[in-house]
């Protein structure tokens, strides 16, 4: 198959090991944020922070984190041009969509005096809170959406990455309390350019078979 979505996302893979002497320009990390801030959320909620950690000071905070477990994924904080946490809104409410409502106002999306209609699905949220106010199932899922849609944004630009769950999420959030601001942090993307001694950038892509994951009816 020749297509542009589909050649980038073959050359994808993810990086192992990193060049630290290359930085993603400012140009490209532009777009990168642009298109996570774009990405598509469950009714436009958009519950999530993401926290770019760009200075040595910063990843040496997040290297810290590693010191109880996941320690091979130490080199991608320090050797990566920029180290990425996508955190969620634990507890989303009303107060958090009278917030995307405003916007909505404000983009010219909704009139003012249609505000009320835009509530119309506010109740999927109060579906996704269980009794303690707790919407994380839900929020959680949605910042895998932005992943998701950063991965697909790099391998357009060219640009390595590496999604990791291997993290110490109870020392990640408490070590960027101030900066996550009551948002929680389970998953953090690495980005930047592969080290020619990268053993995966060398390996053919390999995925299921299409009649293994698609069916048609």
């Amino acid at each position: 198959m020749s297509n542009s979505i589909i050649d980038d996302l073959l050359w994808r893979k993810a990086c192992k090991k990193y060049d630290p002497t290359r930085k993603v320009s400012e140009e490209d990390l532009a777009v990168l944020f642009e298109a996570m801030r774009l990405s598509a959320s469950s009714i436009n909620s958009q519950p999530w922070k993401f926290i770019v950690l760009d200075s040595p000071e910063a990843k040496e905070r997040m290297n810290k984190t590693f010191s109880r477990m996941h320690e091979y994924n130490k080199p991608h904080v320090l050797e990566s041009s920029q180290f990425i946490l996508f955190a969620y809104n634990p507890q989303y409410n009303r107060e958090n969509y009278d917030k995307v409502v405003d916007q909505y106002i404000e983009d010219g999306r909704v009139k003012a005096e249609k505000r009320d209609d835009a509530y119309r699905v506010y109740p999927f949220v109060e579906f996704n809170t269980d009794e303690t106010g707790s919407t994380v199932p839900w929020t959680r899922a949605q910042t895998y959406i932005a992943l998701g849609n950063a991965l697909h944004t790099l391998a357009r630009l060219k640009i390595d990455s590496t999604p990791i769950e291997g993290i110490d999420s109870e020392l990640v959030n408490e070590e960027f309390k101030k900066e996550l601001d009551g948002y929680r942090c389970d998953v953090a993307l690495a980005i930047g350019y592969h080290h020619e001694d990268d053993y995966n950038s060398m390996l053919p892509k390999s995925r299921l078979k299409m009649e293994d994951v698609l069916v048609r009816i």
